[in-house]
């Protein structure tokens, strides 16, 4: 495949990587008590951080995690030339109020629980495509902000489902570049609004499901892929319910990819122990997820090439309340170890 090239209907091929200097995880109390602790780069005990909203906390959120993956790049703020960054808030608050003062151009991206599958994309399409050397990929959400803004306030005390999902409070950052990095990104495929005419707000698996296996499936035929050619195909927060109907939409069209499939809204909880039913979700979800497992992972050589594919749900309290459906979209990116030059 040529350097850069459109291959087949939806995605792209970057012969020349784009080099993931550093990741950095933040993440609140919650999941700090759950499987993955170790994986974090920081566990707060206060999921306000320090702040007294939701809202701002989890802007300091978005700021420290930055922060600290440029650190970890050994870099500074002046040596980004853009950040791709999002949230789950309106008109993106936590990002604008937590990035504001770093003076680095911004996109603000909204694609729900993808975005951090978006920021990835858009910033290793600038990266090398030549247009900026050094750029930042960052997403986060929040627990009380979404449950505030998207369903009931934490104080109304409502009774959840039991297929209803967990909001990740965390943030996870990405420094990306065209020189150097242990990890790198070799490709994406960029995925469409699906919608399956699910109504039910408080079961994003199924609302997300079909989004994930139409882009998994094309990102398979573009490629030219089977599944076992990746060590992980992961999903960012589908949980229980969504991992089956993902499952049996791609096995009905010819690709299982239940032995290699992961989803991060199942792993970032332990259910029985910390009643999160589901599962995880949130832009967070798939985020830090990424940037601390997985990443750790395959710089270990435990992995060597995963399919990341974070799922938003496409939905707002106006559509909801108005009686429209939940249409979801997902974003593929493929992440390999980088190889010995």
């Amino acid at each position: 495949m040529t350097a850069g090239l459109q291959v087949g209907k939806q995605s792209l091929s970057f012969e020349k990587p784009v080099y993931i200097m550093s990741a950095a995880s933040i993440v609140g109390p919650k999941e700090g008590e759950g499987p993955l602790k170790d994986t974090f780069d920081v566990v707060v005990e206060d999921a306000t951080f320090g702040k007294e909203s939701w809202e701002e906390g989890e802007s300091e959120l978005m700021k420290q995690a930055s922060l600290l993956a440029l650190r970890k790049a050994k870099i500074k703020t002046e040596d980004v030339r853009y950040v791709f960054a999002g949230d789950l808030l309106g008109q993106l608050i936590a990002t604008t109020f937590g990035l504001m003062d770093f003076d680095i151009p911004l996109f603000g991206l909204y694609g729900a629980c993808s975005t951090m599958g978006e920021a990835l994309s858009l910033g290793a399409m600038t990266v090398h495509g030549g247009y900026a050397d050094t750029v930042l990929a960052v997403a986060s959400s929040h627990f009380g902000g979404a449950e505030k803004q998207f369903r009931f306030p934490l104080e109304y005390g409502n009774q959840r489902p039991m297929s209803s999902t967990w909001t990740v409070t965390g943030c996870g950052a990405f420094v990306l570049s065209k020189v150097y990095g242990d990890t790198m990104i070799t490709g994406i495929t960029t995925g469409k609004v699906v919608d399956y005419g699910v109504k039910d707000s408080l079961n994003m698996g199924a609302c997300m499901a079909p989004a994930a296996a139409d882009v998994i499936y094309q990102h398979l035929k573009d490629f030219k892929r089977q599944p076992e050619e990746y060590d992980k195909i992961v999903t960012g927060d589908l949980g229980s319910v969504g991992k089956e109907i993902l499952c049996k939409l791609l096995k009905d069209q010819g690709f299982d990819i239940s032995k290699v499939h992961m989803d991060c809204g199942m792993e970032i909880y332990d259910d029985p122990e910390q009643d999160t039913h589901a599962g995880g979700s949130g832009c967070g979800c798939s985020a830090v997820t990424l940037a601390g497992k997985l990443m750790n992972e395959l710089r270990q050589g435990k992995l060597n090439r995963i399919l990341f594919v974070p799922t938003g749900a496409l939905l707002s309290t106006v559509s909801y309340n108005e009686g429209q459906t939940v249409p979801g979209i997902a974003h593929a990116v493929v992440i390999e170890k980088r190889q010995d030059d």
